[in-house]
């Protein structure tokens, strides 16, 4: 199995889309509330992944694929942090991989891509925000060395989810 990795452009956005919902589908099972579930829909984010992808407007994103053939098996973002308890670390946005490609290496190839993009952009920290309850993520991150900073209520789109703040003071950590 050859997974490649590469910047998502446009033209990736359903496939994206796709690969999101499914990962968000399995991920939060039992974490999000049945009508959170009942409200995903591949469409909608295809438009959603589509407009953050064709907005050349913030030289700090970067959306990173992992492809396995010619399908999207991993999902990465980064960019400026949407968040006053990020303050001025570089923010991992995204990271989700295909349930059916965990544990290959891919999360890892990911974070490692997109924390060179941060310390390229000058940031030289990293957060990010994992759902309370994440377990598989919270051990990945603190298996890589993530120090717990706090936590938030994510406002949404459709949930208001508790997420805890893991962070990474020396960026280098992760490349």
């Amino acid at each position: 199995m050859n997974i490649s990795f590469r910047p998502a452009d446009i033209g990736d956005a359903q496939a994206i889309a796709d690969c999101h919902v499914k990962v968000w589908k399995h991920t939060y099972k039992e974490l999000a509330p049945a009508e959170v579930h009942a409200t995903l829909d591949e469409r909608h984010r295809g438009e959603k992944w589509r407009e953050k992808l064709g907005s050349d407007n913030d030289p700090d994103q970067l959306v990173l694929i992992a492809m396995c053939s010619d399908r999207i098996v991993g999902i990465g973002a980064a960019g400026r942090p949407s968040e006053r308890i990020f303050s001025e670390r570089g923010e991992i946005k995204y990271l989700y991989v295909d349930p059916d490609f965990k544990r290959r290496g891919i999360g890892r190839e990911l974070l490692a891509r997109l924390a060179r993009h941060l310390k390229m952009r000058k940031y030289e920290a990293a957060a990010l925000s994992v759902v309370k309850g994440n377990q598989s993520a919270i051990a990945f991150y603190e298996a890589l060395e993530g120090r717990y900073l706090g936590d938030f209520i994510d406002p949404g789109p459709v949930w208001r989810s508790h997420n805890l703040v893991y962070v990474w003071d020396d960026i280098t950590k992760l490349t």
